[in-house]
């Protein structure tokens, strides 16, 4: 990812937030049907306790009888985020696939949206619709700088494609909502020169020239090594090409319109990102406000291009209502209750004890880290009082001591790619409608990197 200049780390701020570790009591698995006792008006942990429901597994698979109460607390969204405490725990990751499996079969689902870049998304859209290609040669090549090289996801995406080899007429999707980064991805130029050449044969010239030193930059990497000032004229010819496609308009009823205007718009987005000033506290928080307005807009744009009710999946932090580090102006979660309103869901994950996968600062090697059970004081020390070991609990209905308790804010973990990372002051209840807690997480499962054939010149 990202490394050694100031707005390098500014970008790699959206994929790393929070921490924590001591000492909590385990608790036995309450059966399903098990009588609970009514809360006392001052215990937020019974509270929570009675309107909690336990969860069968975290993993695909078998009954869905316990997740029909998450069915109604989805409700009539349109867009649901689903975030996750840490980059690297396996049941997070088998948790979103479980779930995605089950709100596109009992409630109309149809994309699982990941923060990756808008070119990977396509990519990945492509082979989970039948495309060509080998889906582990594929994650290497579009996931393998990105917390998410796992083989939880390589599952996920066979699911998908399996998915739509038995439903043609109502397929599943992927999409990437972020900026594109490592690599801006030459088919997005292609693809909105190829249409101006058919539509606007006058504006092929500009538009080609326009685009033309921002293709000649390698990677994102080569883009940051450049002067700022030259990073801002990018940005310039990324906008103008953008505003001479979107001025132009479609050519009748053309129905790639829509899609080449948001290629141009995604270069955009990058070029502009790319030209903030990441040696300086304001352009640092600009860049990062500007990363999660993207994340929503490119969301809301698909939703309502295709018609799918989406999946949103990201950190915790990302598809919250508040920011908790004033790093992040504003968060994608709350770009998408504008959009929204009721119509947005934000469900987030907490944990007590286990392993992830995570970085070391400045370095880009995944390794399994571990912490202990949450400390007193924390906000996963009081949740995993309750006496299933996992389970999800609306947090908009609880009983009012739970509520006064979740508007509190309290150390809480909250770990992006690098570990050690926080732990931050958070307010679960003013940051997300739906709250699942596990007791106990394992390391999520890295794919080994298999080695490339020497060539016969070394």
């Amino acid at each position: 990812m990202m490394r050694t200049t100031h707005l390098r780390a500014s970008l790699l701020l959206a994929a790393a937030i929070g921490a924590g570790a001591l000492t909590a009591p385990g608790s036995a698995q309450a059966a399903p049907g098990t009588a609970r006792a009514a809360p006392r008006a001052d215990d937020p942990v019974r509270a929570v306790e009675s309107v909690a429901h336990p969860l069968r597994a975290t993993g695909p698979g078998g009954s869905a009888k316990d997740l029909r109460p998450l069915d109604r607390m989805v409700g009539d969204a349109e867009v649901v985020g689903l975030g996750e405490a840490t980059h690297g725990t396996h049941e997070f990751f088998t948790m979103k696939d479980r779930l995605f499996r089950h709100l596109v079969e009992e409630k109309g689902f149809r994309t699982f949206a990941l923060e990756v870049s808008w070119t990977t998304g396509l990519r990945l859209d492509a082979y989970v619709r039948g495309g060509a290609g080998d889906v582990r040669e594929l994650a290497r090549q579009e996931l393998a700088r990105t917390p998410w090289h796992h083989e939880e996801y390589i599952r996920l995406l066979t699911w998908m494609r399996a998915y739509n080899e038995r439903h043609p007429d109502r397929q599943v999707r992927f999409m990437g909502n972020d900026l594109d980064h490592p690599h801006l991805g030459a088919e997005l130029f292609d693809a909105v020169t190829d249409h101006v050449r058919r539509h606007r044969p006058d504006l092929l010239g500009r538009v080609e020239a326009l685009y033309a030193p921002i293709r000649e930059v390698p990677d994102g990497d080569a883009y940051l090594a450049l002067p700022l000032a030259e990073r801002a004229r990018l940005a310039k010819n990324a906008r103008a090409a953008y505003d001479l496609v979107r001025t132009a308009g479609p050519d009748g009823h053309d129905p790639t319109y829509a899609w080449t205007l948001q290629h141009a718009r995604s270069v955009l987005q990058t070029a502009d990102i790319y030209a903030y000033d990441g040696s300086t506290p304001e352009g640092q928080r600009g860049s990062m406000l500007h990363r999660d307005r993207i994340m929503a807009e490119n969301t809301a744009w698909w939703q309502r291009q295709t018609g799918h009710k989406v999946l949103v999946s990201a950190h915790n932090a990302h598809l919250a209502y508040e920011s908790y580090d004033p790093r992040y102006p504003r968060m994608q979660g709350e770009f998408l209750r504008d959009s929204y309103g009721p119509k947005y869901r934000s469900i987030g994950f907490t944990f007590n004890e286990g392993s992830f996968m995570a970085t070391a600062p400045d370095e880009e090697v995944y390794t399994p880290r571990t912490v202990g059970a949450a400390p007193r004081g924390t906000n996963e020390y009081t949740l995993d009082k309750v006496s299933y070991d996992d389970y999800y609990v609306d947090l908009r209905t609880v009983p009012r001591a739970a509520r006064k308790w979740l508007a509190g804010k309290r150390p809480t973990r909250s770990i992006g790619t690098a570990y050690p990372d926080g732990p931050y002051g958070i307010r679960l209840g003013p940051s997300h409608d739906v709250l699942i807690h596990l007791h106990e997480t394992t390391a999520a499962h890295r794919v080994e990197q298999r080695p490339r054939a020497r060539s016969v010149n070394g």
